[in-house]
């Protein structure tokens, strides 16, 4: 098994069970949601091979299975919300094994004031997402139910989204670090999209907690994704790989640059994995 390290310019080679923790939306699929057959044959090749190959999204739990079931994953694990949950699954049972909790009131009270149009849900402790407005993303794996701001403010949450239709990207990230806010982990996405969750909770914190649950050593860690999200998880990673159209801040973290998903990158990194 061949893959690259850290510790030269050349391959090394490896004949081992290695955990492959992968990103979904702009990774094992473009952002139109499509899977190619390149991307779900190799990793499907590498599932079956006895890689432990992990999902790590920031979709919802409802939402990151059917990638699971495509790619061929009927027994395995997936760290959704950005790291709020990790679950396991084995067949048809869905266990989640731990969520994290917390409270979003002064995060939202603050974006209210200073995004009065933007639109708001929150992933509550049961996996369902109320939502201050009409406004359901295919990352939640359900519809969402519209209720009064004040609810919102009121719930335990595993994740909030805010959306914006008024800004650039660019536009929202710069309101949004300038509010300071505290006691949360945040991530500015592709768009006007904000994800939050509860301090220190990130995609690398959950493939931490399952890493050393399963006992796989660091330098056993293989990481890829495209997003800001996925920063902390590169870094973690024994091995992190952007894909081609990340952002330059995510592009710098990574130990390598793939093609990008249009181009099947992921399928790139998996195939030479896969070589002897």
């Amino acid at each position: 098994m061949t893959i690259l390290t850290k510790t030269g310019n050349d391959d090394r080679l490896q004949n081992e069970k290695l955990m492959i923790c992968l990103d979904v939306d702009g990774t094992i699929v473009n952002h139109q949601g499509l899977m190619s057959a390149r991307v779900r044959d190799v990793a499907r090749a590498v599932v079956s091979a006895g890689h432990e190959v992990v999902i790590s999204t920031g979709r919802s739990l409802g939402a990151a299975l059917p990638i699971m079931s495509e790619l061929g994953i009927d027994h395995g694990f997936v760290v959704a919300s950005n790291g709020g949950v990790l679950a396991r699954v084995q067949g048809e049972k869905v266990e989640v094994l731990h969520r994290e909790v917390f409270d979003p009131s002064l995060a939202l009270a603050a974006l209210m004031r200073q995004l009065p149009n933007a639109k708001y849900a929150v992933e509550n402790e049961r996996g369902e997402f109320l939502s201050s407005d009409v406004f359901t993303d295919a990352s939640f794996g359900a519809e969402s139910k519209v209720v009064d701001f004040d609810e919102l403010l009121r719930s335990r949450a595993v994740r909030v989204v805010v959306f914006s239709t008024d800004a650039t990207a660019e536009d929202f990230g710069q309101a949004v670090h300038g509010l300071g806010l505290s006691g949360v982990t945040y991530s500015v996405g592709w768009t006007a999209w904000l994800d939050i969750a509860a301090e220190g909770v990130t995609k690398a914190s959950g493939l931490e907690r399952l890493r050393t649950g399963l006992k796989f050593e660091s330098a056993q860690s293989i990481a890829v994704g495209d997003g800001r999200n996925d920063i902390e998880m590169l870094q973690w990673a024994g091995f992190g790989v952007a894909m081609g159209q990340a952002p330059d801040e995510v592009k710098i973290v990574a130990d390598e640059v793939t093609a990008s998903v249009d181009e099947d990158g992921l399928a790139i990194v998996l195939e030479r994995l896969l070589q002897r």
